[in-house]
């Protein structure tokens, strides 16, 4: 298999973000996005999906913090996008159940090539720190749009916000990792009867 990494920079009037992506890493991570929360968040991506990411933005925080969320969410899935290439003998499906104390929640993807998102998260409350908690969405949104992938994120249960995303941002790095694994069976061929992703 071949080098699967990319790098993708995006600059816009309210935001300037690079992302770096290594598939095949050792789930380090360089973050520098001007959240702390969400650092801490993208860092479980990393760690618990064995890629490497690097990841530094400058955005309009003094308006609020939505448009640097929701375009790391974007820049992300298109570095995801390009180191993924062809997707020549990937699993191509991947999941992850991950539970924190009281909190358990399940992330399912397929590499499909077309993007969908259903997201069923309910918190118990609005913030986590300064934090707003409805742009989690936003970031997972951005990223199915871009990655084009089909992506499924439930929070089962659970009472503490932060446990709340921690285990969906855990989850979803197992199921990335799951999903892009080379299959040996697959042998290099495309995992889908179209014959395209």
């Amino acid at each position: 298999m071949t080098n699967r990494t990319a790098s993708i920079k995006r600059d816009t009037n309210e935001t300037k973000i690079q992302v770096s992506i290594d598939l095949d890493g050792t789930g380090k991570s360089k973050l520098d996005s001007g959240i702390p929360f969400l650092d801490h968040m993208l860092d479980q991506i990393a760690r618990h999906g064995v890629m490497d990411i690097e990841i530094k933005a400058k955005g309009d925080l003094e308006i609020d913090a939505h448009h640097t969320v929701e375009d790391i969410g974007i820049t992300l899935g298109q570095a995801f996008t390009k180191a993924l290439g062809d997707k020549k003998g990937i699993r191509r499906y991947g999941h992850g159940y991950v539970p924190l104390d009281e909190a358990l929640s399940r992330v399912v993807i397929d590499c499909s090539g077309r993007p969908g998102l259903e997201y069923h998260v309910d918190f118990p409350r609005a913030r986590i720190g300064e934090f707003d908690t409805e742009l989690f969405y936003e970031f997972f949104q951005g990223f199915v749009n871009h990655a084009m992938v089909t992506m499924h994120i439930d929070n089962i249960r659970g009472r503490n916000a932060h446990h709340i995303i921690e285990t969906i941002f855990k989850a979803f790095g197992r199921a990335l990792r799951m999903a892009v694994e080379p299959d040996p069976r697959m042998q290099g061929t495309l995992p889908s009867t179209k014959g395209k992703l």
